[in-house]
């Protein structure tokens, strides 16, 4: 039986931070958690971490990501292998790579068959994200939609990423979803309702068929219902704000999202139902400049390590955002800077709050008995020192 004992760190469960606590970890499960100073010195264990006072926090999970360290997770299995092994450096312990459309069906499953057969070596993928298959605003994807039926388009998906399950997103508008939706929710995730000029009626119809979550919220979410001047109508946004059961994530980098939105959302929403993501771009973990290869093959330029791309093409789409320069664990510090929150509340919206979404919180997302040993350790500015996936070290600093 392999065992691991983390001690002396500070523990972040639910909305306490323990001091001087302890957690056993066995054949990559927690097995005991120590929250009230017990002295661990007599408890066996094949090995022993001291974790120097730091923040043990439930590992990140990111629901919408494109790649980092000018590695395109969608480009072909060996780049996402090495994307698994980059993310536990900021925290990462499981995540849905997003995967943008080829210029047919048939490439579209060719890809997927290919990436199905990758084994993680560092983070845990939990399936993909399917961002442009059903949506009807491209934003900064090429190209959305197509000809093919969506019933048969969700199924060969769906049969190709076997053993991986698949997150949709979706626009409320495009033709035909609320009939598709059912097939796109099968596996029991929610499909993702993002880059849509949807009615609040259509937006309500989807959410009612399976659509319960909305991802980079406010982001390609443009607003023309108004009929009167001075009477704002209410569109998608508000819908989403409507339903209790409809959960939504942000991309906090104080670029593509006004914090003060995010937190209307908490206010709204409620503290279990917003997450942080960062639908990063190849540039996440990366230097300022000029990059390419990235989301859609488009050149971008980056201003500030951690700032999001912008398109560097000329035209009217010159200087549009193509995905952020965000790490989850510098999310994680915004959330604290931005909105005000503590750092149980940001772990929270990183960890807990995405494993509800894709329906994985019976087993992550918590430092609980009986779930899996996904842990990320943090210091006062949320540097990661050190990230377990099923009880193994991933990452040391």
């Amino acid at each position: 039986m392999n065992s691991l004992l983390i001690k002396n760190v500070r523990l972040v469960i639910d909305d306490s931070i323990v001091e001087n606590g302890a957690v056993l970890c066995k054949d990559g499960k927690i097995v005991n958690v120590y929250t009230d100073s017990t002295d661990v010195s007599n408890v066996e264990a094949d090995n022993v971490y001291d974790g120097a006072n730091y923040y043990l926090a439930p590992g990140f999970i990111d629901l919408h990501i494109h790649g980092a360290k000018n590695i395109l997770a969608e480009a072909g299995p060996e780049e996402l292998k090495e994307l698994t092994r980059i993310l536990p450096q900021y925290g990462v312990t499981g995540f849905l790579p997003t995967i943008c459309p080829r210029p047919s069906l048939e490439e579209d499953v060719e890809l997927l068959k290919r990436l199905s057969t990758v084994s993680p070596e560092g983070t845990a993928i939990l399936g993909f994200m399917m961002e442009g298959h059903f949506l009807s605003l491209t934003g900064a994807i090429k190209s959305v939609g197509g000809d093919v039926d969506p019933i048969e388009k969700a199924e060969a998906l769906i049969k190709a990423a076997a053993p991986y399950n698949l997150v949709f997103a979706i626009s409320p508008e495009f033709k035909g979803i609320v009939d598709v939706l059912p097939i796109l929710t099968r596996s029991g995730m929610p499909a993702f309702i993002t880059h849509t000029f949807a009615t609040d009626k259509q937006t309500l119809a989807a959410i009612e068929a399976g659509a319960k979550h909305a991802t980079h919220f406010y982001n390609v979410f443009p607003y023309g219902q108004d009929k009167e001047g001075g009477v704002r109508r209410s569109g998608a946004i508000e819908a989403i704000f409507s339903r209790e059961d409809c959960t939504v994530d942000f991309i906090l980098d104080g670029e593509h999202v006004e914090p003060l939105i995010v937190k209307m959302a908490l206010v709204c929403k409620g503290k279990d139902s917003v997450c942080l993501i960062t639908d990063a771009n190849i540039n996440a973990g990366m230097p300022p400049g000029r990059y390419e290869g990235g989301i859609g093959n488009t050149p971008f330029v980056v201003a500030y390590e951690g700032g999001p791309a912008r398109n560097a093409e000329e035209g009217p789409k010159k200087g549009g955002l193509i995905g952020s320069g965000l790490t989850m664990n510098l999310a994680v510090k915004n959330a604290i800077n931005m909105l005000g929150v503590n750092l149980c509340q940001a772990v929270r919206m990183a960890s807990t709050n995405p494993a509800r979404v894709i329906k994985v919180d019976n087993k992550k997302g918590k430092i609980k008995v009986g779930y899996d040993a996904d842990m990320v350790l943090l210091d006062e500015n949320c540097n990661v020192q050190a990230c377990w996936v099923m009880g193994d070290c991933k990452y040391e600093k």
